[in-house]
């Protein structure tokens, strides 16, 4: 995701021309990737139906960890936008994980049995992150509006409370909502300018578009802190939640391969004497590659061992705790 996209193929009619050379190529717009993007978001609605539809089951059948966390959330009627906001919730992270993959994939060597074309892939990157966005924010009105239903305030004073609580930072004051609320809030408001920015990058220079995009990683990151903080999906530990770690190894190892073999030749490491910039330049280089490395390392320790970071799981059964003759 850190690299300057090359031009579609093909644009619609209404995307502006670009002069280069003898060729006119039309600049990728807003307008025209929202209309590309229409048939990749009905995928995610799709699958946004069918996480719905398993997490309402497994709560109306109370096998979901939720219920062990909230038991109140039984009542399905009434916490029904609760689940669809978790389902929003999921579907933006795998979507973002697909963003983050071809973005990945665009910047670095690209595998030569890829189907898509590198114009082809860059669209399909495009259209992903601004449906990454909306499921984002879909996520987030989904939980305020819960909030606001479930408010026992008059309606004016329960929306405001609802407002605060899910988008403003610091406004959440209970549990580990504390930390997990502000860090999703974070990945909601800087995927919105990061995101964009490309439709403006001429105006702002490539150079520095390019910089700016680099923090797309960060999105990702706090999304993916925010889930395993707050998920009560993956609440405790167990093979769900380690599958969550396990898929950031394709990350990290895309990461250290576009690392390794930039697409740029400034970007490339070379030794310390062939080196032509400053001392401290190349040293921020390895360092990054050796932390990717470490990254790698600690995920792969995190699976094997299973030390995911989860809560311990309740027992199944507790009536012996409760026996007053036991």
């Amino acid at each position: 995701m850190t690299s300057l996209p090359a031009q579609p193929a093909s644009e619609p009619a209404d995307a502006p021309v670009v002069q280069t050379g003898d060729r006119q190529q039309r600049r990728p717009t807003l307008r025209s990737d929202l209309r590309a993007s229409i048939p990749d978001g009905l995928i995610a609605l799709m699958v946004t139906g069918a996480v719905f539809a398993l997490l309402y089951a497994r709560i109306r059948a109370e096998t979901s960890s939720t219920v062990s966390v909230m038991p109140f959330m039984t009542d399905t009627g009434k916490f029904w936008m609760y689940f669809l906001s978790q389902a929003f919730g999921w579907s933006a992270l795998l979507w973002a994980w697909i963003t983050v993959v071809l973005g990945l994939l665009l910047s670095g060597p690209r595998p030569s049995w890829l189907p898509l074309s590198g114009q082809g892939l860059e669209r399909l990157h495009r259209t992903t992150s601004l449906n990454t966005i909306a499921l984002i924010a879909a996520h987030a009105l989904l939980f305020a509006a819960q909030l606001a239903h479930s408010g026992t305030a008059r309606w004016h004073s329960a929306i405001a409370t609802a407002f605060v609580e899910s988008f403003v930072p610091g406004g959440y004051d209970s549990g580990t909502g504390k930390i997990a609320i502000p860090l999703g809030q974070a990945a909601l408001y800087l995927a919105i300018p990061l995101g964009l920015l490309f439709y403006i990058r001429h105006r702002i220079g490539p150079k520095t578009w390019r910089v700016l995009h680099r923090f797309v990683i960060v999105v990702y990151i706090l999304s993916i802190w925010h889930t395993l903080l707050y998920g009560t999906n993956v609440w405790y530990d167990g093979w769900f939640r380690t599958a969550i770690w396990l898929l950031q190894l394709p990350i990290a190892a895309l990461l250290l391969l576009r690392l390794m073999q930039p697409a740029r030749r400034s970007e490339k490491l070379r030794g310390l004497r062939a080196h032509t910039g400053s001392p401290t330049g190349w040293a921020l280089r390895l360092s990054g590659r050796l932390a990717i490395v470490g990254v790698i390392a600690a995920l792969i320790g995190v699976v094997i061992s299973g030390n995911d970071g989860g809560r311990t799981a309740p027992p199944e059964d507790t009536s012996s705790s409760h026996n007053e003759h036991g």
